[in-house]
């Protein structure tokens, strides 16, 4: 039986392997992202009303999210308008380039926003919401039905392959950064209804 920390270790090794290979996708897949990771941002300040920033444990988690995505440069970083989601991308933003594109949160079509600045975006693209937005982009991008992450989850990575011809997408649940300390009963099993 694999620890938590040990699965940390195979996910990520096993999200190198995916991003690796992630430019040799066919041909009819190239006017769609080849591959898309979605993680909810890092941990947040207890400061800050509404919109805090991140806490040092959230900035150490967006430099794990960089070295995640170390053998990779992602053609699109997409974050929703709320600073929590653009500082956790920044250090990859800094490492590749890569300007981020800001979806306004706060609609009843935030979900639908970004999946749609996803399936516009070509090669390897980064997601970076929230804990009940990003399993839903999932679902939207035509990944299964998952639940809401759980408040005291930060650690949880969906490594995305878009199905083609109308076949399902291919989903790969990771973990990146430190594991999350223990989690509710209800949030312990990640499974798609």
């Amino acid at each position: 039986m694999q620890t938590r920390s040990s699965w940390g270790t195979v996910a990520v090794g096993m999200l190198g392997v995916l991003l690796a290979t992630a430019s040799f996708v066919p041909r009819a897949l190239s006017a769609q992202p080849s591959m898309v990771v979605l993680v909810r941002h890092g941990e947040k300040s207890t400061e800050g009303g509404s919109d805090p920033s991140l806490s040092d444990a959230g900035k150490a988690r967006a430099q794990a999210l960089a070295d995640a995505l170390a053998m990779t440069t992602p053609n699109a970083i997409i974050v929703s308008s709320l600073k929590r989601t653009a500082e956790t991308a920044a250090v990859v933003s800094a490492k590749t380039g890569v300007t981020p594109t800001v979806v306004t949160i706060g609609g009843a079509t935030h979900v639908a926003d970004v999946a749609a600045a996803v399936r516009k975006a070509t090669g390897v693209v980064l997601v970076v919401g929230h804990s009940n937005t990003v399993p839903a982009i999932v679902t939207a991008l035509g990944g299964p039905t998952l639940p809401d992450l759980c408040d005291a989850s930060y650690a949880t990575m969906f490594v995305l392959m878009p199905g083609a011809d109308g076949k399902a997408a291919q989903v790969v649940l990771a973990h990146y950064g430190l594991a999350d300390g223990p989690l509710p009963a209800a949030c312990a099993g990640m499974v798609a209804k």
